[in-house]
This record gives C-alpha cells, sequence and structure tokens, in this order.
C-alpha cells in the first residue's frame, strides 16, 4: 500500500495533499519522503543560531527524546546572505535531512548540489540512486528572503 501523496504548490511554497475523488492521492513514496525530509522543520542543534534571535529550536515534538529526528535545518539559512557558505550549509542540511534513506536502505546513495539559480533562487538538485532500477533526480527551488 502506498503512502499519502504530498504534491508540491509551487505558488504558495508548500507541499499539500491532493484528493481525487473521494480518495487521497496516493504513490510517489520515494518523493513524498524526500518534501517531508526537508520541509519538515528539524530541531536545531545547541550551537545553532536562530536566525530570529528568539531562541526557539523549532522541530518537531514527537521527535522528544529521538536519536535521530526527522526533518531539516534548512530554516536556520532563512534570510541568509547569499554566500557559498550558505550553499555549503544548505547542501549539508540537505544530506542530513534525507541520510536515513540510505541508513534505511531505501537508496543506494545520493548526490546533492546546490546553487543559486538566479539573484534570489537557492536551487538544488538532488539524484537518488535506488537499489534496483534507475536513479530519481528532483529539483527545488527556494525563493530567497536575503538580508541585504
Amino acid at each position: 500500500m502506498s503512502d499519502i501523496r504530498i504534491v508540491w504548490d509551487v505558488a504558495s511554497s508548500r507541499g499539500d495533499w491532493k484528493q481525487l475523488g473521494p480518495d487521497l492521492l496516493t504513490g510517489y513514496d520515494l518523493q513524498t519522503s524526500v518534501l517531508l525530509s526537508l520541509f519538515t522543520d528539524r530541531i536545531a542543534r545547541t550551537d545553532d543560531v536562530i536566525p530570529d534571535g528568539s531562541g526557539d529550536p523549532r522541530g518537531w515534538w514527537g521527535d522528544f527524546g529521538e536519536e535521530k529526528p526527522i526533518g531539516s535545518r534548512l530554516w536556520l539559512l532563512d534570510r541568509s546572505k547569499q554566500t557559498q557558505q550558505v550553499l555549503s550549509n544548505a547542501r549539508d542540511y540537505i544530506i542530513e535531512a534525507l541520510q536515513w534513506l540510505v541508513d534505511d536502505g531505501v537508496v543506494a546513495g545520493m548526490d546533492v548540489q546546490t546553487e543559486w539559480t538566479r539573484a534570489t533562487f537557492l536551487g538544488a538538485q538532488i539524484v537518488l540512486y535506488q537499489p534496483a532500477g534507475p536513479g530519481v533526480t528532483l529539483t527545488f527551488e527556494w525563493a530567497w528572503q536575503q538580508l541585504s
């Protein structure tokens, strides 16, 4: 049985469920897992700087006491300047968020590249190598609200 499918809504920059008649769409389990992993806020580490200065480490309450929290720390890059260091951090956060796919044997490996695709957009290309079958390439862009 497939999971409920999350469909990325480009206009509102968020994932959502879609209906097919009275049922929810299913399928695309790997892509749904990636969306959940990247766009759920992982709790900040104690040495992370919280960008809004609130001290709120975010995260999901279900991760309390868990060794491996879900989600990504991409939210820590909100309003950062467009630098090579931010690209490097974004790549590291994406790999961290998706590492469970490798650890659990869902994929055999991955490649992640990040770049500034245009003046205000951070782009990521993720290639997931499946244990059997072709690789899956996913591309994302985020509108960047950088500090000036």
